[in-house]
């Protein structure tokens, strides 16, 4: 789908995007491929596609799958979808809000799907959560956000960037690669640089059932005041004596804070205190 097809169906259907939703197209034919041949999919995937637009990624989509999943907020653009993807017989559409109803949708087995999409950027970061978090969640993740949220959820301990949205999704997953998306490339021109982020499910995962609630909720405490001593926050929730307990299991110093722990030692944190359910 080129620019010129974008603007004729926009000013055919008689539709004014709205900034509110995130809506900035991606026209660009080689990122396009680019995006999909990130995907790296075969003709048995089961594809979820989330901000759709007018479809010039579902337009690549429905050709390399078994199946497309395409869910769309906004009405108007799914009247068009409609029309123009009549014959694709292949491709699910669902008018709904993505991030409601992957709540809704909680238990859903997500585990032999892939996500490719360029996700609406106001709401990107929450459905990712949403879907890593998932109990059956995707084999693979490969979204387009804001470049600052790519290098939040790549980051390593120590650096700037490093945070919950590093944890939550590292979790479960690994940062396989990225790579920039041009300005240029969409319609309308977005205030914000982009990038196009794959994800890969780890083959055994770190923490399942209760202990990843747990998890979830040590980093969240941990981060809520950044350059605060973790320990000082989570004393709030557990006792001191089971927490140095835990910290002195891990091999983490007591002064220590959030953005120094790793993945790796907030799941042995995670395991180290389940036993000792949160005080309130």
């Amino acid at each position: 789908m080129t620019l010129t097809e974008i603007r004729q169906i926009l000013e055919e259907s008689n539709i004014r995007l709205t900034k509110s939703l995130g809506q900035n197209f991606l026209h660009d034919g080689n990122q396009l491929r680019r995006i999909v041949e990130t995907g790296k999919l075969v003709a048995e995937d089961s594809v979820l596609e989330i901000g759709p637009g007018l479809g010039p990624l579902t337009e690549q989509l429905i050709p390399a799958c078994q199946r497309v999943l395409a869910i769309e907020k906004d009405e108007r653009l799914v009247s068009v979808l409609s029309k123009r993807f009549i014959e694709s017989e292949n491709l699910e559409l669902i008018h709904a809000d993505a991030l409601a109803y992957l709540r809704r949708e909680k238990e859903r087995d997500w585990s032999d799907w892939k996500l490719v999409a360029n996700l609406p950027y106001s709401v990107g970061s929450p459905i990712l959560v949403e879907l890593a978090l998932a109990p059956r969640n995707p084999a693979r993740l490969v979204a387009t956000l804001q470049w600052e949220v790519v290098q939040r959820i790549k980051a390593k301990p120590g650096t700037k960037d490093y945070g919950v949205l590093s944890l939550l999704l590292q979790l479960g997953y690994v940062a396989e690669s990225s790579f920039k998306v041009p300005a240029g490339c969409f319609f309308p021109r977005p205030d914000v640089a982009s990038a196009c982020v794959a994800l890969q499910r780890r083959e055994r995962p770190l923490l399942v059932g209760g202990d990843i609630d747990l998890y979830v909720k040590l980093v969240k405490v941990g981060f809520g005041q950044r350059r605060k001593v973790m320990l000082k926050l989570l004393k709030n929730l557990w006792p001191e004596s089971a927490l140095q307990a835990a910290y002195e299991q891990v091999g983490i110093g007591l002064q220590v804070r959030a953005e120094a722990v790793s993945v790796e030692q907030f799941v042995s944190l995670a395991q180290a205190l389940s036993n000792n359910a949160p005080s309130k």
